[in-house]
C-alpha cells in the first residue's frame, strides 16, 4: 500500500511559480513506483499534466509544456512539480498518482494510489 500526500498549492497571479511536493509513504520501494502529476477543474476530467515511465523517461501535456517540470527523489520519496509561467487555465486541483512500473503507461485509470490533492488557483 501507498500512501501520497501533496503539499505547496496555493493561490498566485498569472506568470507567478509554485511548486509542489508529493511524498510517498508506507512503500520501501520508491524507486519501483512510476508516478505523475494529474489535474482536475470543475466540471472537467482528470488529465494528465506529466507522468514518469519505468526508463525514467517524462510525457508532459503539451499545454504545460516547457512551463512546468518534474524531478523526483528517491532518496527523499519526493516527487515535486515545479509550475513557472502559470496561467489561469492552469487552475485545478493538483494530484499526484503512482503505481507500480509495468502496470502504467500514463492513462489516469491505471494508476492505484492517489493523494488527496492540492488546490492551485491562478488570478488573470
Amino acid at each position: 500500500q501507498v500512501q501520497l500526500v501533496e503539499s505547496g498549492g496555493g493561490s498566485v497571479q498569472a506568470g507567478g511559480s509554485l511548486r509542489l511536493t508529493c511524498v510517498a509513504t508506507r512503500y520501501v520501494f520508491f524507486s519501483r513506483l512510476c508516478m505523475g502529476w494529474f489535474r482536475q477543474a470543475p466540471g472537467k476530467e482528470r488529465e494528465g499534466v506529466v507522468v514518469i515511465a519505468s526508463d525514467g523517461s517524462t510525457s508532459y501535456a503539451d499545454s504545460v509544456k516547457g512551463r512546468f517540470t518534474i524531478s523526483q527523489d528517491n532518496g527523499k520519496n519526493t516527487l515535486d512539480l515545479q509550475m513557472n509561467s502559470l496561467k489561469p487555465e492552469d487552475t485545478a486541483m493538483y494530484y499526484c498518482a503512482a503505481d507500480l512500473c509495468g502496470r502504467v503507461h500514463g492513462r489516469v485509470s491505471e494508476y492505484r494510489y492517489w493523494g488527496q490533492g492540492t488546490q492551485v488557483t491562478v488570478s488573470s
